[in-house]
């Protein structure tokens, strides 16, 4: 695995191997190569030579199953699958460490007696929340298109939204409470800023993705 992340990134210039990417990233379950490469409209020999550099990278990861409805002896090989790596690649240049600066000030908001310190946080995230909304056009979600500029990789559930990735992983991961409760203000500002929209941003922890699911109304007193 290449330890340079600049070199991994670099990887994703190439056009081929940034549209397999990109479709392995956007599926929700792990990928074969023969789903890739007719998404992508290629050989499946193409996609896999792609697909196996993008791991040498660091920027795959796979696993192995059958994808085929058949179980037990006679039920074929397995086949190699492809989801998005947990790893997270970041370059500066020149190099900075704002993640560092980042758990610093989540450290020091957790342990501030008085809780102004994080009503200040919730507060800001909800007032960021609402400037990051622009408006829609004549066939788009306004609050999809932000929250997918922001990094949370929505999906649609229903009338709900799912949250497929959270911006700020690292951070949840050492001070989750903290953390939850800013995006939960940060995406319910966002609805607010829409007229009229009766969504909700509610805590929903699950195994992976983002602390926060949108509901499709508030919920009734």
């Amino acid at each position: 695995m290449s330890r340079d992340p600049l070199h991994a990134i670099g990887r994703l210039a190439e056009p081929v191997r940034r549209r397999l990417y990109d479709i392995v990233a956007s599926r929700p379950q792990p990928t074969s190569r023969e789903e890739a490469a007719e998404e992508a409209g290629i050989r499946r020999s193409l996609a896999a030579y792609h697909l196996d550099k993008l791991v040498a990278e660091g920027l795959l990861e796979t696993s192995y199953a059958r994808t085929g409805e058949r179980t037990g002896p006679g039920a074929g090989r397995t086949a190699k699958l492809y989801r998005r790596s947990d790893a997270e690649f970041s370059a500066s240049l020149p190099p900075r460490d704002y993640e560092r600066a980042a758990v610093l000030l989540a450290a020091a908001l957790e342990h501030e007696p008085s809780g102004a310190a994080r009503t200040a946080l919730v507060d800001g995230a909800y007032r960021l929340g609402r400037e990051t909304v622009s408006p829609a056009g004549d066939d788009a979600d306004p609050l999809v298109n932000a929250l997918a500029a922001t990094g949370y990789e929505p999906v649609c559930a229903g009338a709900d939204i799912r949250l497929r990735n959270c911006p700020f992983h690292h951070l949840a991961e050492q001070h989750r409470d903290l953390i939850c409760g800013m995006n939960v203000s940060l995406v319910q500002g966002m609805i607010d800023a829409l007229p009229g929209d009766g969504r909700t941003a509610r805590l929903d922890r699950g195994a992976a993705g983002c602390c926060v699911a949108v509901a499709a109304s508030r919920p009734t007193s």
